[in-house]
């Protein structure tokens, strides 16, 4: 019973889209929405459902960054460390931490937080404006991140970062000069 209820409620959603783009079919034409069956329990399900879906931020398909990530697995970690310059005190600090990044995403505002047990630091940015950046070790440095196909990218004279989802992770790979660092977190 719950299942025709979903099924039911997906095609209800399917004409509901169809309807408010304005786009109903070839020349324009209108079109009837077909008796679908209905019950109390799915106008509540399909009602407030939608309520939901309408109040969320526009985002990208495959862009949803928002939440928590604990790094589970990184490799090149200290090598992609010293061609950036970073302090022998902290690649040495960073060869047993596993990072957790918090990245809180409104639309095309993006927060990220970078906490371990020594430092927490945050960043803001918005894609495709240029934003300064605090590196752990507390450098600054400037950068755009721009979106494409779903990844976030970002450019420095130093490196670049691609950002994205797959599945249940988020990877970032940064290559700088010959190196590349491949960081995978899960969401927690």
């Amino acid at each position: 019973m719950l299942h025709d209820s979903l099924i039911v409620e997906h095609w209800r959603l399917i004409w509901l889209v169809v309807a408010l783009s304005g786009n109903s079919g070839p020349n324009n034409r209108e079109f009837q929405v077909p008796n679908l069956p209905t019950s109390s329990a799915c106008d509540a399900i399909m009602t407030t459902r939608t309520a939901d879906v309408l109040r969320q931020p526009t985002r990208a398909a495959g862009m949803d960054f928002n939440g928590t990530w604990q790094v589970y697995h990184e490799e090149n970690l200290e090598d992609f460390l010293k061609v950036v310059g970073a302090p022998d005190m902290v690649v040495k600090m960073r060869r047993d931490v596993k990072p957790v990044i918090v990245i809180e995403q409104n639309g095309k505002d993006f927060k990220l937080t970078i906490k371990t047990p020594v430092t927490t630091k945050s960043n803001s940015f918005t894609i495709g404006k240029e934003s300064e950046m605090t590196a752990m070790d507390g450098r600054k440095f400037k950068c755009t991140v721009r979106e494409e196909d779903g990844k976030l990218i970002s450019e420095t004279g130093k490196f670049t970062s691609v950002r994205e989802i797959q599945g249940e992770e988020m990877i970032e790979t940064i290559t700088a000069g010959s190196v590349t660092f491949i960081c995978k977190s899960k969401r927690v």
